[in-house]
């Protein structure tokens, strides 16, 4: 019987292993950590945001790097397909915000469960607290050496490691290494919706404080790269949230150094002239308060000190004696206030990463590779990522998938 080995028991791994064994293959997962899916457990804030049940056409938007790559993939095994088994062996599931899927009990564990059911039920076995020293490739046999000095023979290997983010979870790289030890091209892994640090450490001053229905956009070299509306936190170290790591994933790692701006609009709903025709209302009536005290009718109040401070306005001074030309300054701040960017966090605070096995050289249609027969790669590992509301997990499913129902087909 064909024997393949799965390295790697998360998302991509383990559906690459009950996709396999379901079709009668002899599967073996191997997995570095005393358990598995550790990654899966902390995704969604605990929670797991599974997929997206939007159209399945409506993905290819969201995926930032070769979104054609994942056609078959996400065709082969679509969001409406995954939902589908989970329910079928035993996880509801409810839509959300955004359309994000979630387990009805709001816990990754489960999630975690039910794919271990499905993996066992198909016949594939699980080796945990095992490492991967090296992959090798003799004739038509892999040859897996693992820590403890013993070797494992399999047909076929499908790499589903993930990638560096979140370290302690097990993603450390190793696939690239292997990946590369077999003549695999990697694209210069970086983080991916990740949070962004300031350069004059104002956001500190508003640590905390959660920004709804804002219009945020991100300039890498004065060039606008994202532009949505949605959630912001200001942070001990700069700013997070939905649409922050979003645009994250946009910035072109390449161009060095990063110079990148934030700019946030705190009120969309309303244009210039309608903001400035506000202020004057808000003026009239509070004439000789302090513009620190009137601002707190228009933002929330750990946010008007720093925020008048950053547009170079007195926050004592008194109403009646601020300039026309204050008041539009005051107005622009409100539609565009800017924050420089220093950085991203570092790579072990990215939720995904950017970067991985170039897929110039995978089968789009298979996931194996087109350097190694029966070599085959999912998840993470890959350069393929998108933004957030549960994309990036559909892809690691998805792709594990294909691969397991490609393998000796």
């Amino acid at each position: 019987m064909n024997k393949l080995i799965v390295i790697g028991a998360g998302a991509a791994g383990m559906m690459g292993a009950y996709a396999a064994a379901s079709r009668g293959v002899s599967t073996t997962i191997i997995e570095k950590n005393e358990k598995a899916g550790k990654k899966l457990f902390i995704t969604g804030k605990g929670r797991c945001n599974i997929t997206n049940n939007c159209d399945i056409s409506d993905f290819f938007p969201q995926i930032v790097h070769n979104s054609k790559f994942l056609m078959s993939a996400l065709y082969t095994l679509g969001n409406e397909g995954l939902i589908t088994l989970l329910n079928e062996n035993g996880l509801q599931t409810r839509v959300e915000r955004g359309g994000r899927v979630f387990p009805q009990s709001d816990r990754s564990n489960d999630v975690i469960k039910t794919m271990l059911r499905l993996v066992r039920t198909a016949g594939a076995h699980l080796r945990l607290d095992t490492a991967v020293k090296r992959i090798e490739k003799q004739e038509e046999t892999f040859i897996v050496s693992l820590g403890d000095g013993t070797d494992l023979h399999a047909d076929a290997v499908l790499i589903a490691t993930g990638g560096k983010s979140y370290p302690r979870t097990g993603s450390t790289g190793d696939g690239y290494r292997f990946a590369q030890e077999f003549g695999h091209r990697i694209v210069p892994p970086h983080p991916a919706l990740v949070p962004l640090e300031d350069v004059h450490h104002v956001c500190p001053k508003m640590q905390g404080l959660t920004l709804k229905n804002i219009n945020f956009s991100l300039f890498q070299n004065d060039k606008r790269i994202y532009s949505e509306q949605g959630e912001l936190l200001f942070t001990h170290f700069g700013i997070s949230g939905p649409v922050v790591l979003s645009a994250s994933s946009l910035i072109n790692h390449e161009e060095q150094p990063l110079v990148l701006r934030a700019e946030i609009d705190l009120k969309p709903a309303l244009s210039l002239e309608q903001l400035d025709a506000r202020l004057l209302r808000e003026f009239e009536e509070a004439k000789n308060k302090q513009l620190k005290n009137v601002m707190l009718e228009l933002l929330p109040g750990k946010m008007v000190h720093p925020f008048l401070v950053e547009s170079g306005l007195d926050p004592e001074k008194a109403v009646h004696s601020v300039t026309r030309q204050e008041r539009e300054r005051l107005c622009r701040s409100l539609k565009a206030f800017s924050i420089a960017i220093a950085d991203t966090r570092p790579i072990e605070e990215g939720i995904i990463t950017a970067g991985g096995v170039c897929v110039k050289e995978i089968n789009p249609s298979t996931m194996e590779s087109k350097l190694v027969r029966n070599l085959y790669f999912a998840g993470e590992v890959m350069d393929v990522d998108a933004k957030t509301g549960g994309f990036n997990l559909q892809i690691a499913f998805s792709t594990g998938f294909l691969a397991g129902t490609s393998v000796f087909n």
